[in-house]
């Protein structure tokens, strides 16, 4: 959200895609086996190409705990020309759990949400972001920082 409104203070377009806005609408049919994660990601990645073929920065920030669901959405962004940015919010499972606002850690111990990634479903983390944020490390300004200077070095700002 921070990304969002330092792109809006700059006079710049852009949409945030999460799992609130896009679960509870589009998506809202899918469970968390890993056949609907796959199609969770794939419709977002379906969604962020026609927000960037609008002139749109799509900023999408969902848990994808596969390579082979990333790598896809990458070939469908590239195969079109359009710029893909992956960044690795890395957050380790202890900092996630502490910071956890809606309960959704402490429930997944406690066996009541199923396939919940880092507890009983596998995390891929990626292997060659474009980024790689360290939110144990890095304050949120920083962060933001570093996106925005990569976006400016990319030509996309």
């Amino acid at each position: 959200m921070a990304l969002e409104e330092a792109l809006y203070e700059r006079g710049k377009l852009a949409y945030r895609l999460d799992g609130d806005n896009i679960r509870h609408g589009i998506n809202k049919n899918l469970g968390f086996s890993e056949e609907d994660r796959r199609e969770n990601i794939r419709r977002i990645g379906e969604v962020a190409k026609l927000f960037v073929d609008a002139g749109v920065i799509a900023l999408t920030s969902f848990i994808s705990p596969y390579r082979v669901d990333r790598r896809m959405v990458r070939e469908l962004h590239e195969a079109e020309g359009m710029d893909f940015i992956e960044i690795f919010v890395d957050c380790p499972l202890e900092a996630a759990e502490q910071r956890d606002p809606k309960g959704l850690y402490k429930k997944a111990r406690a066996g009541e949400i199923k396939n919940f990634t880092g507890i009983d479903d596998p995390y891929e983390p990626p292997e060659h972001p474009e980024l790689h944020l360290r939110t144990d490390q890095m304050t949120l300004e920083e962060e933001v920082a570093t996106i925005l200077a990569y976006l400016e070095q990319r030509g996309i700002i």
